[in-house]
């Protein structure tokens, strides 16, 4: 390499680059960031928001929450399917899931 004093033009465009790294390192950082709010946010949810009138049994927790024509269901992380009356709001059927290993191979 030889010793020669930098051009004018050089020297401007080294400082393009060095603002253009920079900023692009700003950026980085920030998406970083947004990543890691959104997986808290996301695994910090406490489970599907149920309409008020369904009341879980004692100790039961929703994991999934879905509604047909006149019933919902909900998914209980004990392995328990509830049927709800949409008119009542009273359990209508209980149906237990086999937590077992999976079996489709």
């Amino acid at each position: 390499m030889t010793d020669e004093p930098l051009k004018p033009e050089d020297a401007a465009n080294l400082r393009f680059l060095r603002v253009l790294v920079t900023v692009l390192t700003a950026t980085m950082i920030g998406g970083l960031l947004v990543i890691i709010a959104l997986f808290v946010i996301r695994f910090s949810d406490t489970g599907p928001d149920l309409p008020d009138r369904i009341t879980l049994p004692e100790g039961a927790r929703a994991s999934a929450y879905t509604q047909g024509d006149g019933w919902y269901a909900v998914v209980t992380q004990a392995g328990e399917i509830l049927i709800y009356s949409a008119a009542t709001g009273t359990l209508r059927q209980r149906i237990p899931v086999d937590l077992g290993a999976d079996t489709s191979n």
